[in-house]
């Protein structure tokens, strides 16, 4: 089977569904919490793509999961960090609108990071590998169409039909997860032979990326005072990432299709759950 063809349309109903989550109005949080949104998006573009490319020089990792870790920590926040800061009683409002922001904000900066790591991988690589092309116009028409343009629809419904909006969100936040997943064992069967081979070189990677991350971002909070419940939802957004959009971006015919780019994106999606329940249970075990 092949799996762009599952995670494409599953990319586009996730940003459907996080703009029928949202109205004009929330954007109004900006300025009501502007510490809270520019660290958790500093932490989110900035420091969470330095701390994989450094990990990677570090490790010397091969080209394509040298780009596909930087690729999965490029991405914008995950849908699933509304759910996870509900149950760390983080502030959820905060949590829906970082999501969206950081999903319009890595149009663009997602091309230009991509850019200067294969610029830097194909110059490190040896003769006898083969260099990695990426067209950068590609990505951002795919992202325009997948990505963008499934938000604005959303909000457009939402602002116009309220009530069926609320039933269609009802709907796909019970199917995303479970899309999720089915992408992501798909993935492991397709290529379980190269995950089994570098299983331990990038679950090591990508557990160390997520604990510096999600370190790096309560560190911020707590040096910018912010509040409880906006910290606990600023760790939760920088160590939640959109790996669908990691894996669509990797295994599309129009961009990379190259699916072993995607294996760093299949390895986050699985350690991000892990660490950030770890996370939210010591919350909730702390304040029963």
């Amino acid at each position: 089977m092949n799996a762009v063809l599952i995670v494409l349309p599953i990319l586009t109903l996730l940003m459907f569904d996080l703009g029928l989550t949202l109205q004009m109005g929330d954007f109004r949080l900006v300025a009501k919490q502007p510490r809270a949104v520019i660290i958790a998006l500093a932490g989110q573009i900035v420091l969470l793509p330095a701390l994989a490319f450094a990990i990677a020089v570090g490790f010397k990792l091969p080209p394509e999961f040298f780009v596909g870790m930087v690729l999965i920590a490029c991405c914008p926040g995950g849908s699933s960090s509304n759910v996870f800061s509900m149950l760390a009683k983080g502030d959820v409002a905060l949590s829906v609108m970082l999501t969206a922001l950081s999903s319009i904000i890595t149009l663009m900066t997602v091309p230009v990071i991509l850019q200067w790591t294969i610029l830097y991988s194909n110059l490190s690589i040896t003769n006898s590998q083969c260099s990695l092309d990426f067209p950068v116009g590609n990505l951002l028409i795919q992202n325009l169409l997948l990505m963008f343009l499934p938000i604005l629809i959303g909000i457009g419904i939402r602002h116009r039909w309220p009530r069926v909006a609320a039933r269609i969100e009802h709907v796909l936040s019970r199917l995303a997860f479970p899309a999720l997943i089915l992408l992501a064992a798909i993935f492991f069967i397709q290529h379980r032979s190269t995950i089994a081979e570098n299983i331990g070189l990038l679950g090591l990677c990508v557990t160390l990326l997520l604990i510096l991350a999600t370190c790096g971002a309560a560190l911020m909070s707590r040096l910018f005072r912010l509040g409880y419940r906006q910290r606990r939802t600023v760790v939760i957004e920088v160590g939640m990432q959109n790996a669908a959009q990691a894996i669509a971006v990797a295994s599309s015919p129009f961009i990379f299709n190259n699916d072993t780019i995607a294996i760093p994106a299949i390895i986050y999606a699985l350690m991000m759950n892990i660490v950030l329940l770890f996370y939210v249970g010591r919350i909730i075990v702390k304040n029963s």
